[in-house]
């Protein structure tokens, strides 16, 4: 389990997360979701130990988790917004590093590097320099060395930024079976439908300001499950209902076009934070 206590963090006196309290449980796939500023990568990197928090602590375990606390540390991987991977060495190389700090058995780092990899489609590119891989492959290569260890929490920041729709949803599969088997993961996303479909639940972030936590269903069904979208003179405005049958007495009255659609993901983040997707 994962204690997330009255965590502040600033930045020349500017406060980019304030007070946050929340708890990840064992086994469970939490989101993070805000518009860029609110400090959601800001908090992936204080659990991870690349930033330290101004006040208040992180437990794993019932342990803090600080730069000193290896065998705390040991637990928990990370795959990054940005390319975090030497460009002179080859995908084999990487793996191959990944498992030896991670003091893996040679005969386990060697088979699960293979699953990985040929899972995500790497084996043909494994004797390829970093430095040749589209950002794609970089991308799923960040994610074949984070879960190499099988690690106790992953820590994801944006992982599929760059990746086909194909790519995406193999990438969706991989740890979405690996969440069922126990790992635990926080991820942080801009795509709505991801967070929707793998999150059990969601906290919204706001200006370092922590909204609420909820499954995504509940967030959506407190909207509410059906959306009209009604084509203006001043754009496309939305509009919500509990029920079809609302929706379609409101539609009855309307004399501009429009479409009938179920809510998502996607509404709830636009409606609550008041800001559109990147």
């Amino acid at each position: 389990m994962l204690e997330i206590i009255a965590i502040e963090k600033k930045f020349d006196n500017k406060k980019v997360l304030d007070n946050i309290n929340f708890i990840v449980n064992k086994g469970e796939f939490f989101g993070l979701l805000g518009s860029n500023g609110a400090g959601k990568t800001t908090m992936i990197k204080l659990i991870s130990t690349l930033l330290l928090p101004s006040d208040g602590k992180i437990l794993l375990d019932g342990k803090e988790i600080t730069r000193n606390n290896v065998q705390i540390k040991k637990k928990i991987t990370t795959v990054t917004q940005e390319y975090t991977l030497r460009g002179d060495m080859d995908v084999d190389e990487i793996m191959e590093y990944q498992g030896r700090l991670y003091q893996m058995p040679r005969e386990q780092r060697k088979k699960d590097s293979k699953n990985l990899l040929e899972f995500c489609g790497l084996m043909e590119h494994r004797k390829k320099r970093v430095r040749e891989l589209s950002g794609g492959m970089k991308r799923k290569l960040m994610l074949c060395r984070a879960l190499l260890p099988k690690p106790e929490l992953v820590l994801l920041d944006e992982p599929t930024v760059g990746l086909d729709p194909f790519s995406r949803r193999q990438i969706w599969d991989l740890i979405s079976g690996l969440n069922q088997q126990g790992m635990t993961f926080i991820l942080t996303t801009h795509y709505m439908e991801e967070a929707q479909m793998l999150c059990q639940r969601i906290a919204l972030i706001d200006q370092g300001q922590l909204l609420e936590i909820a499954p995504p269903q509940e967030l959506i069904n407190q909207l509410g499950n059906i959306a009209i979208n009604v084509v203006t003179p001043v754009g496309i405005q939305q509009k919500y209902f509990k029920n079809r049958e609302r929706a379609l007495a409101y539609a009855k009255n309307l004399s501009d076009p429009f479409t009938l659609r179920e809510t998502n993901l996607e509404d709830v983040f636009i409606k609550r934070l008041g800001k559109g997707l990147d």
